[in-house]
């Protein structure tokens, strides 16, 4: 398989989940070829340049946005955005715990994913869901071609990857055609959980699986006998969990 930084597993990581989220490879490219050296060098320098290159085309994507916006090319706005925000999150992930910035580029690339949504009349709704005196945000793709209840399935990230990274990935599209409904959960430990809200992750994932259950068949949309789920890498535990303590 072709590396791009063959020191550098993280950075490979990285680009791989890109272009799964949909990245252009020219984009990739465009991004990358100035990094070979920053590759090799100290974590803190070599992210922060990282940042900077991923950033300057998420900025580049943005202005090309707002020029097709003006000219009511939404879709096509929408889907630049929706490159900008893959290449934001990207960044942002590989930052360390507390860097400057750090934040304000998260909330930056929660904007422009919305917007993007939004744009390109993309079938992903934003919803909130009632935990511990605050919320689990989630997205909520529906089931097309379904009339009454439709079947869901709870998606739920790994270590550290986010609710917006598995939605580009496709899952929640390709169900959703096949008349399943998707919600893609930050549960408590990653995404917006952690990052807005200080939710640490605990292994007793049924504890907010239940209030997800809860949510979803209190949806006239949702069949309640018919909600599964499924978790990627450290999901993988947490999913099993859920399943195993919660009942319904």
């Amino acid at each position: 398989m072709f590396k791009y930084f063959p020191t550098n597993y993280v950075w490979n990581l990285s680009v791989d989940l890109a272009i799964e989220m949909g990245a252009r490879i020219g984009e990739i490219e465009a991004m990358c070829a100035p990094l070979q050296d920053a590759a090799r060098q100290p974590d803190a320098a070599a992210t922060l340049a990282f940042r900077h290159s991923w950033e300057a085309m998420a900025d580049r994507l943005c202005e090309l946005a707002a020029e097709d916006e003006a000219r009511g090319r939404l879709i096509s706005a929408g889907d630049k955005l929706g490159r900008a925000a893959t290449y934001l999150i990207t960044a942002e992930r590989l930052q360390a715990h507390g860097a400057p910035g750090r934040a304000a580029l998260y909330r930056r690339f929660l904007d422009t994913f919305d917007r993007g949504i939004a744009l390109a009349g993309e079938n992903c709704e934003r919803v909130e869901i009632p935990y511990e005196g605050g919320v689990l945000a989630g997205l909520y793709v529906r089931a097309q071609g379904v009339s009454g209840r439709a079947p869901v399935l709870l998606q739920l990230n790994g270590l550290d990857s986010t609710k917006e990274m598995k939605y580009r990935v496709g899952l929640p599209h390709w169900l959703a055609q096949r008349g399943v409904s998707s919600l893609v959960l930050d549960q408590p430990g990653t995404g917006e959980a952690l990052r807005l809200h200080g939710m640490t992750a605990r292994f007793d994932a049924e504890h907010w699986a239940s209030r997800v259950v809860d949510w979803l068949q209190a949806r006239e949309d949702i069949d309640p006998q018919r909600i599964g789920c499924e978790g990627v890498s450290l999901g993988g535990y947490y999913c099993p969990r859920a399943v195993a303590f919660e009942p319904r």
